[in-house]
C-alpha cells in the first residue's frame, strides 16, 4: 500500500492553505483549536480489514496525519459495531483530540459522540455518515448520488443502451437484469441506490430492462455488510428460482466490487462464461472501489466496470479537515445542503469519482499510480 500514500506533501500545502481561508470556531462540538500538532492525537475509527479498500484508507489517513506531525490511534472493528463503540470510546478516554470515524453502522454512535461532545472532540464522519446525532462536525466523503448514477451509466453502456458519451446506443432490449444494493445500516447504500434507479427507472417503466424477480426496492436488493458470501447466495437463489427456466440474465446492478465477485462466483458456478460466444455469456456486472480482484476481472473481460473512488484523495481530505478544526478553524465545505443525517445538515466535502472499464485501466489505475501492471496482471497487490 506504500505508492498510494504520495500525496503527503500536497496534503500538507494543501492543509495550510485551507486552514488560512477557514472561518472560525470549529462548529458543532467545538474545536481542538490552538494546539501543536506535536502535541494532537487524532482518532481514526476504520470498519474493517477485510476489505482492501478499507485498509488502504487507514493506511493513508494515518501516514498523513503522522507527517503533519500527529499521533495517530488507528483502530479497526472487524465489522462489529460494539467493538467500534468500545474503541471509539477508548480514544476518547486516552484523550484523543479529533475523531475521524468510518462507520459500521451509521445510526449506531450516538453515545459516543455525546461523549466527545461534552469532551470538546470534533468528529469527522469518513466516508459513511453517521446519522441521528448533532454531534458530526464534517462529512468527507464522495458524491455517492454520482455513483450510483455512473454505475447505471456503466450498466447500459455495457448492454449497449448507451455510448461512451452518454449518447443513445443501437441496442433496444429488452434486457433482463437484477438489482444489487449496500448494507442498510450504511447511509451510501441508499444514494448509490436512489442515484442507479434515477437512471434505471424510466427503462424499467417503458420495458427496455426487465427485473425478472421483480425485486425493485432496497429493502429486498440490500446486502448486509456488503459482504460477498451473502451476494453469492443472493444471487444463487435468484438464479434458481428466477431463471430456471432457461432465462438468461442480460446485467447486473452491483453497488461494490466484493459483492460483484459474489455475483459473478454465482454466476459461474451456473455456467455463465466471461466470452461472447460462450452458451451463457457472463453478464454485465458493474461495481465500486477498483480492488485489484475485480480490476483482474476487468481487465479478464468478465466484470465489466467498476466506479474508481480515489481513497489518497479522500484521506487527505480528512487531513484538510483535521488540520482546520486543529487550528481552531472551520474546514471548508463544497456542501452544504446535501446530506442530511437526520438531525442535521452537515457541512460535506465531496469528490469526483472515475467510472472504469477494461480501456480505462492504464490510465485511471496504472499510470495514477494506484496499482501497478504487475499488480493487475497478477489479480493482488505486492
Amino acid at each position: 500500500m506504500g505508492r498510494r500514500l504520495g500525496f503527503t506533501a500536497l496534503g500538507a500545502s494543501l492543509a495550510l492553505t485551507l486552514a488560512a481561508c477557514g472561518g472560525e470556531g470549529a462548529g458543532g462540538s467545538g474545536g481542538a483549536g490552538g494546539g501543536d500538532s506535536d502535541d494532537l492525537t487524532i482518532g481514526v475509527s476504520m470498519p474493517t480489514q477485510t476489505s482492501e479498500r478499507w485498509i488502504a484508507d487507514g493506511d493513508n489517513v494515518q501516514e498523513q496525519l503522522e507527517a503533519e506531525g500527529y499521533e495517530v490511534d488507528l483502530q479497526y472493528a472487524n465489522n462489529d459495531i460494539p467493538t467500534q463503540s468500545q474503541q471509539i470510546d477508548q480514544m476518547i478516554t486516552e484523550g484523543a483530540d479529533i475523531l475521524i470515524i468510518a462507520a459500521i453502522d451509521g445510526t449506531a454512535l450516538a453515545g459516543q459522540l455525546e461523549n466527545a461532545a461534552a469532551n470538546d472532540i470534533p468528529v469527522i464522519s469518513y466516508d459513511r455518515l453517521i446519522r441521528d446525532s448533532e454531534n458530526v462536525d464534517f462529512y468527507v466523503t464522495f458524491d455517492n448520488f454520482e455513483v450510483g448514477v455512473a454505475q447505471a451509466s456503466a450498466l447500459l453502456r455495457g448492454l449497449g443502451l448507451q455510448n461512451e458519451d452518454g449518447s443513445p446506443g443501437t441496442a433496444t432490449g429488452p434486457f433482463n437484469i437484477e438489482l444489487f444494493a449496500g448494507s442498510l445500516d450504511d447511509n451510501n447504500a441508499f444514494f448509490f441506490f436512489d442515484g442507479a434507479m434515477s437512471v434505471l427507472q424510466p427503462l424499467i417503466d417503458d420495458g427496455t430492462l426487465v427485473v425478472k424477480s421483480g425485486q425493485t426496492d432496497i429493502e429486498q436488493v440490500a446486502i448486509l455488510r456488503w459482504e460477498q458470501e451473502t451476494a453469492q447466495r443472493r444471487m444463487e437463489d435468484l438464479l434458481t428460482s428466477t431463471y430456471n427456466d432457461g432465462t438468461r440474465i442480460d446485467g447486473v446492478l452491483s453497488p461494490y466490487d466484493g459483492i460483484s465477485r459474489g455475483i459473478i462466483t454465482a454466476l459461474e458456478n451456473a455456467g455463465y462464461g466471461p466470452t461472447i460466444d460462450a452458451p451463457n455469456p457472463m453478464p454485465i456486472v458493474t461495481g465500486q472501489d477498483a480492488e485489484i480482484a475485480s480490476v483482474k476481472l476487468i481487465q479478464d473481460g468478465v466484470q465489466s466496470s467498476t466506479i474508481f473512488k480515489d481513497t489518497r484523495l479522500l484521506a487527505e481530505q480528512a487531513v484538510i479537515a483535521a488540520q482546520a478544526f486543529a487550528e481552531g478553524n472551520e474546514p471548508e465545505a463544497n456542501d452544504t445542503e446535501t446530506y442530511d443525517n437526520g438531525v442535521k445538515v452537515v457541512p460535506s466535502y465531496l469528490l469526483p469519482v472515475v467510472t472504469v472499464f477494461e480501456d480505462d485501466i492504464q490510465a485511471e489505475l496504472i499510470d495514477t499510480e494506484y496499482w501497478t501492471a504487475e499488480e493487475v496482471a497478477a489479480g493482488q497487490a505486492d
